[in-house]
């Protein structure tokens, strides 16, 4: 049988409606790809799939009568990883589980299931440091915005618990990495996409863009962290392990005076 690649659009929903065509052309070899980072094999059959959003529901429904749902959470968390063949890693994974009469999500024995389970406590490890590091500055039209460049494709999870931490303002976060953000206007969060002067510094708090008194609030900010320092007390090495030095370009407090 001649090996067929499924070619979706990178969307979780596009990724489910891939694995219900799996399921229903009884497919055994083939692979599941990004269109953006597809590299199909020399003799592979080429499918480009629908985004269907009622297909991928029916798989999704599924695999909740199979699963619970921190173990469902799990595979959309190893979703978000982008890492390379995580597509067909939750292939196998999903087929486990419907081949199964009982839950499988902590059958470690299997290696698809530890797998999934240690790409997804990565993303969630991700998620909780977005969410401690996100640092907000106010811009002249008096949105806060924030700039981010974690390691997997967080914003989705982190998005409630900054609207319901910050409810009272408008707030954005934009993931330089994967060119979109989060934009809040007290009421939705919408998904944006922006195009950027071409010399702008994310990592620089611009006069042209920012408010004044941002700069007041960093300097209060840098001020509170000086004084609760206490140098005699200073472990940089467990320090760099609860804040990672990636993550210092984007922290006000980190910044020169």
């Amino acid at each position: 049988m001649q090996d067929k690649t499924l070619i979706y659009d990178g969307t979780f929903d596009g990724f489910l409606s891939a694995v219900f065509y799996v399921f229903e052309h009884k497919l055994t070899h083939v692979s599941i790809e990004h269109e953006c980072t597809a590299q199909s094999g020399l003799f592979a059959e080429t499918i480009s799939i629908i985004t269907e959003e009622n297909k991928a529901n029916r798989v999704y429904k599924g695999l909740k009568t199979k699963l619970s749902s921190s173990h469902t959470h799990q595979m959309y968390y190893a979703f978000l990883s982008e890492q390379i063949g995580v597509e067909n890693l939750l292939l196998d994974y999903i087929k486990y589980v419907f081949s199964n009469t009982v839950s499988v999500g902590k059958d470690y024995s299997h290696a698809s299931v530890l797998k999934v389970a240690q790409i997804a406590k990565m993303v969630g490890r991700e998620k909780h440091r977005m969410e401690a590091f996100v640092r907000f500055r106010l811009t002249k039209d008096s949105i806060y915005f924030a700039s981010i460049e974690p390691d997997f494709n967080v914003l989705p999870l982190i998005s409630k618990h900054f609207r319901k931490r910050y409810a009272d303002q408008k707030w954005m976060i934009y993931d330089i990495k994967r060119h979109y953000g989060l934009y809040y206007d007290l009421e939705h969060v919408e998904i944006v996409n922006m195009e950027f002067p071409k010399l702008f510094d994310f990592t620089k708090t611009d006069s042209s863009f920012f408010a004044e008194q941002e700069f007041e609030f960093q300097q209060l900010w840098k001020d509170y962290f000086k004084s609760t320092n206490i140098a005699s007390r200073k472990n940089m090495k467990l320090h760099i392990r609860h804040v990672p030095k990636r993550y210092w370009k984007y922290l006000s407090e980190k910044q020169p005076d």
